[in-house]
């Protein structure tokens, strides 16, 4: 669907405009619009520092958030781009450790947008082709000692899969989303995701049904790419700690920071990539510290106090996931288990909940069934969504008293009528990362 974006500054919306103007109306895939693009700006792409590429249904954000915690922590500094924003356009292209700053990004879209053309000279490129050249651009003109891309959409036709040459590759969890771009079974997913293998490049993959695996296997044998397979190349458990294994040896890590039970998986992926790469040398403090103090915007992310959380009775919890998909479902719903029966006692749990008219939305309830008190069904502003009607309706076939509610601030007011001042509740708004996004610009958190 297309991928909206908005600025408070006059220069980048100018632009954003502009693009919005000269793009196509919906997702495109495809190698030959981006790489013509970046030929008429000299092949950026080539230019890079060493690339870390992720690809991934579900915590490749993540996985590149724990990447980005470990090289700065190494004492590197390290280019990072990744999609979609949650409230500014910024966030999506950080360079040498700092989001890129306004005036410097309307000039270099209006520099991608005059290379890109229109009418007959016009490339017809995408949004998402725009921006990923744009964001090439910046990081072939500033120094860095690394840089990490994350895949957009699939993998084997997203515009970053131009990267000819990247340090390692890595496959976070798979799951089945975008059907209309990917393919309906896991396998042809798998296969798509897996098209970011390169020659001689280590393809560091998590663990998955057997199918999936010989189709990742085989794709990455057309590449001549080695598996660095989860299980057999390395291995992690969770106790206390994580303690993360390979042929090189042990390591021994604090738990995450960030909340859930597939977080460490995401960790170790980081780990496993860092360790089966040769262009930087990431000493064991790094990993420590990635476990530490790595923080990602809207993956289960409890909210400050503010205008959002203030509307709540005291003592509440307000939290905020974008998943949207049923394999994001069931690791949510094990995190929200846990929050509301921490061994004694019962929080009444209630989710908020907006979603894109392209996702499956009895998939996404579904784990919540037996937890959720109530859902709350408000639109996502902006972007093609289903009905909160719709959305009422589907949680209650699945046995879940539900309402709808024009906006997330009017159903936080409307929880907090119906909840027992001497119970906080426990609210969880999912479903969108641009309802997330517009959940974060309305509680003042917006991410740096």
């Amino acid at each position: 669907m297309p991928d909206h974006a908005s600025s408070s500054a006059p220069a980048v919306q100018a632009q954003l405009d502009r693009l919005w103007a000269l793009s196509p109306g919906a997702d495109v895939l495809g190698l030959e619009r981006i790489t013509a693009l970046l030929a008429r700006l000299g092949d950026p792409h080539i230019r890079l520092p060493p690339v870390l590429h992720v690809a991934g249904t579900n915590g490749k954000g993540s996985t590149c958030a724990f990447l980005r915690s470990a090289i700065e922590a190494a004492g590197l500094s390290v280019h990072v781009y990744t999609s979609p924003h949650l409230v500014r356009f910024n966030e999506r292209v950080r360079i040498a450790g700092r989001l890129i700053d306004d005036e410097a990004l309307a000039v270099l879209l209006s520099e991608v947008l005059d290379a890109a053309g229109e009418g007959a000279d016009g490339i017809g490129a995408s949004f998402f082709e725009v921006t990923t050249a744009a964001a090439f651009l910046a990081f072939a003109r500033a120094p860095a000692d690394a840089c990490i891309i994350e895949v957009g959409l699939g993998g084997r036709l997203d515009a970053t899969n131009v990267i000819p040459a990247p340090a390692v590759t890595g496959i976070a969890q798979l799951g089945i989303d975008h059907q209309a771009f990917l393919g309906n079974t896991a396998e042809d997913i798998a296969g798509e995701k897996a098209g970011i293998a390169k020659l001689g490049v280590p393809l560091v993959t998590m663990a998955y049904a057997p199918s999936v695996t010989e189709r990742i296997e085989h794709a990455a044998a057309r590449a001549h790419a080695p598996v660095i397979a989860l299980g057999r190349d390395w291995r992690y458990s969770v106790g206390d700690q994580l303690r993360y294994e390979d042929a090189a040896g042990v390591l021994t890590l604090p738990l995450p920071r960030m909340a859930g039970p597939h977080q460490p998986g995401n960790l170790a992926l980081a780990t496993a990539m860092l360790r089966h790469q040769r262009a930087l040398d990431i000493p064991t403090q790094a990993y420590r510290a990635a476990a530490r103090d790595t923080a990602w915007p809207a993956r289960m992310q409890r909210l400050a106090p503010g205008p959002l959380v203030d509307l709540l009775p005291p003592g509440s919890q307000l939290w905020l996931d974008g998943g949207h998909n049923p394999a994001a479902a069931g690791a949510i719903a094990t995190t929200l288990e846990t929050l509301a029966h921490p061994g004694t006692g019962r929080a009444e749990v209630h989710l908020v909940l907006g979603m894109l008219a392209n996702k499956d939305v009895t998939g996404l309830l579904a784990p919540f069934a037996s937890l959720a008190t109530t859902v709350y069904a408000v639109p996502v502003p902006d972007h093609e969504h289903h009905a909160p009607a719709t959305l009422a309706a589907a949680a209650r076939s699945l046995g879940i008293a539900a309402h709808t509610a024009e906006d997330v601030p009017a159903a936080l007011a409307d929880i907090t009528r119906i909840a027992d001042p001497a119970e906080p509740p426990i609210v969880l708004v999912l479903g969108s990362l641009y309802l997330a996004g517009d959940v974060l610009n309305a509680n003042d958190e917006r991410p740096t």
